[in-house]
């Protein structure tokens, strides 16, 4: 077992430098409102910082961090073709600000499951779906350093029967005020280079505002809390959300807490949407970014 996983993409897609790193992410932080807080499991990007650092700190604002004692980080798979989830075989996660621990109890809690297998170093070096909240987490924890551990989890292609088994599993660790969870999601992906116009034919040259109304149907639906609903849209749309299968994961978390004999009141909010570019023609492409928050009340 290695013991440390490299900021494998500190440098590139984000500051190396650890004052510079923890300036910028100050500083979008305070431009955020406090507005649908404490969080209890947050939606945000993971592009490069200058593309969705400003939307990804609307979440991370909603964060109270002398609540939190374990952060579970659940990113999509990109590059290896994964049924099931995964968790990392090293014990700390590198980056710029300082190393962040995994708990090995809660992993050993989850490897007793016999749902969960155990990825390569090379595997989660070359993810970048988990790597990009790392700074964010240790930037809002920073007070608390030490005092906290992360539970990286990496979600594959999973069917909808097998979101609610995974969802039905965590939704114990949901449940628990000591718990955040971080879901890691870009929404629509639209272009040639992505395989994906849907309705360009039809946008007459204000195909952003397409898209912007194909990612806010879904993020209405996520806002209800209903997986099945979500699960529908995505078959119905094809919209490319990469973090579909996280956000599955949460949705059926809360739908068995939900459907539990003392049902917790929740909330999930949207605070923050953004595109990295206005798509007027079919030979343009964007990312979509959005941010949210659920709160347990």
């Amino acid at each position: 077992m290695s013991s440390v996983r490299r900021a494998t993409h500190a440098g590139s897609w984000y500051s190396n430098s650890d004052r510079e790193l923890g300036d910028q992410l100050e500083k979008w932080l305070n431009a955020a409102d406090l507005c649908h807080g404490p969080a209890r499991a947050i939606i945000a990007p993971h592009a490069g910082y200058s593309y969705c650092g400003a939307c990804g700190a609307f979440a991370y604002r909603q964060v109270s961090p002398i609540c939190v004692k374990r952060v579970f980080i659940l990113g999509p798979s990109h590059h290896v073709r994964l049924s099931g989830c995964a968790l990392s075989s090293t014990l700390k996660y590198s980056t710029p600000l300082y190393d962040l621990t995994l708990d090995q109890g809660v992993y050993d809690q989850l490897y007793a499951t016999e749902q969960f297998e155990r990825m390569s170093l090379s595997t989660d070096e070359d993810e970048h779906s988990i790597e990009m909240h790392l700074p964010y987490i240790a930037k809002v924890m920073e007070n608390f350093k030490g005092q906290f551990t992360i539970v990286p989890v990496l979600v594959g292609s999973l069917t909808p029967e097998k979101e609610a088994r995974y969802g039905r599993l965590l939704a114990p660790y949901l449940a628990d005020p000591a718990n955040l969870f971080v879901v890691s999601s870009d929404f629509c992906h639209w272009g040639q280079r992505f395989r994906y116009v849907n309705g360009g034919d039809r946008a007459n040259g204000h195909i952003h505002e397409f898209i912007q109304q194909l990612d806010r149907e879904g993020m209405d639906i996520i806002e209800s809390l209903d997986p099945a609903k979500f699960t529908q849209y995505l078959q119905r749309t094809g919209n490319t959300i990469c973090g579909r299968h996280p956000i599955g994961v949460l949705l059926n978390a809360a739908a068995a807490l939900r459907s539990s004999r003392r049902p917790p009141r929740m909330a999930f909010k949207f605070l923050c949407y953004r595109q990295s570019d206005r798509c007027r023609t079919p030979a343009d492409s964007s990312v979509s970014y959005a941010a949210g928050s659920l709160v347990f009340s």
